[in-house]
């Protein structure tokens, strides 16, 4: 199986796609650039977005629009819209930290984590009624979320420890409990970083300086990777009419020239023709 370069765009820090089906239409962000790209893949056209402040990522909202946590804390924003309504910001009191990856949860909260230089940065989850949750701590690089098939199971990735984690998850509540390694890492090239849950509950895990996607079986075991011409792939989803297509963002951030001249494709978008069907994204309830 090999990914097929969809879009020449030279992201500085590509992350977070999500696959809209209503719209039959891409949206992912370059975090370094501020902005969000929307892309129909049937015509090949896409959009520009800034934002005007990093966006670590996106989930779409059930009322229309978008739910962001950015690195000033949450906010809900509409394409085309030139600023975006604030909601909270959990770590205001930590200039040092922004937020990265995240997920909407198959009840429809939105869970986002933050990065810094040290491993002092949370999990959060923002409820419909834009409440927010501390819910884990001591994180280094919180990136890829997702949850099992039977939404018992929620994994959550720490890159700066090369791992990702398995918690029980009570779908009622949004609680999360007993955290224990689901990937464990430290001696293979890169970091685990954005994922996705497929129709058939394997997980598949972007590798930070790792030149490829892995897919884990739900019980941890390489099922298959898929090698990239690129470093730094970042996160991925499943999109397009059968839900059948594995779209990959990329990054080009931190890279040498030589590096650039040697995968002229970083910050590259990608997508895989994939044997099997993604699962359809929650929406945010608030």
């Amino acid at each position: 199986m090999n990914a097929e370069n969809l879009l020449s765009i030279n992201n500085q820090l590509g992350e977070g796609p999500l696959w809209h089906p209503d719209e039959q239409a891409l949206y992912w962000v370059d975090i370094a650039a501020h902005c969000i790209f929307r892309m129909e893949p049937g015509s090949g056209q896409y959009e520009r977005f800034g934002i005007g402040q990093p966006v670590g990522c996106l989930g779409f909202r059930d009322s229309g629009g978008l739910i962001l946590a950015t690195k000033n804390g949450f906010a809900f924003w509409t394409p085309g819209a030139e600023t975006t309504e604030f909601i909270a910001d959990p770590e205001a009191d930590r200039p040092d930290t922004r937020f990265n990856d995240g997920a909407v949860d198959p009840q429809g909260r939105f869970w986002a984590g933050t990065v810094a230089d040290e491993p002092t940065c949370g999990l959060y989850r923002l409820d419909p009624d834009l409440s927010v949750h501390k819910m884990e701590t001591g994180i280094t690089t919180s990136n890829g979320i997702g949850w099992s098939l039977d939404h018992k199971t929620m994994y959550f990735t720490d890159s700066g420890v090369r791992t990702i984690y398995a918690y029980d998850f009570d779908p009622a509540t949004g609680a999360i409990e007993n955290r224990r390694r689901f990937i464990y890492t430290p001696d293979e090239p890169g970091v685990p970083d954005g994922l996705t849950v497929d129709g058939e509950g394997c997980i598949w895990s972007a590798r930070w300086d790792g030149w490829k996607v892995t897919r884990y079986d739900p019980t941890g075991v390489v099922e298959r990777e898929i090698p990239l011409p690129v470093q730094r792939p970042t996160s991925c989803t499943f999109g397009g009419a059968g839900l059948d297509q594995l779209y990959i963002t990329s990054a080009s951030v931190d890279l040498s020239q030589q590096d650039l001249k040697e995968q002229p494709l970083a910050g590259d978008l990608f997508v895989l023709q994939a044997d099997v069907r993604g699962l359809a994204e929650p929406k945010f309830l608030g």
